[in-house]
């Protein structure tokens, strides 16, 4: 899903969405694919969008790539798409450091605030998954329930 040389959008699997090859992906950017995706999704199945579900899978999709941008070296890829009754959201960066639940230092010394994403992401997504990719880098794929 996440190798370095992305699918062609237009080949990709039905409900797949990529966001725009860029090179500055913002959170807003990747939550408003991920609203399109959800929302597609709803028209589809001709139901109501669980709107609590939605916004666990908004905050999953902001914190990975927040966290992309702050300590992986910034985005390289995003690609969003519907699988069964959840939302699949992976977000690619540039550095080979595994995530981690602990803050740093500074953080815990109080002079900077942050350090919850990751928690976050690991207690609001199911299979979650973190990849290297072929030219360095990695790619973490979290699954959101949508019900």
């Amino acid at each position: 899903m996440c190798e370095e040389n992305p699918i062609d959008p237009v080949a990709a699997p039905p409900g797949a969405r990529r966001a725009a090859p860029r090179a500055d992906y913002r959170p807003c950017d990747v939550r408003q694919a991920v609203r399109q995706a959800v929302a597609d999704r709803c028209r589809t199945l001709h139901s109501p969008c669980d709107t609590d579900a939605l916004a666990d899978a908004l905050l999953v999709a902001s914190e990975l790539t927040t966290n992309a941008i702050v300590h992986g070296g910034g985005v390289t890829d995003v690609r969003i798409d519907i699988t069964g009754p959840g939302i699949r959201v992976s977000v690619s960066d540039r550095s080979d450091r595994l995530p981690t639940a602990e803050p740093d230092p500074e953080q815990r010394r109080g002079s900077r605030p942050g350090g919850h994403g990751w928690p976050i992401v690991c207690r609001l997504a199911r299979d979650i998954r973190v990849s290297d990719l072929p030219s360095g880098g990695k790619c973490i794929t979290a699954v959101v329930p949508l019900t």
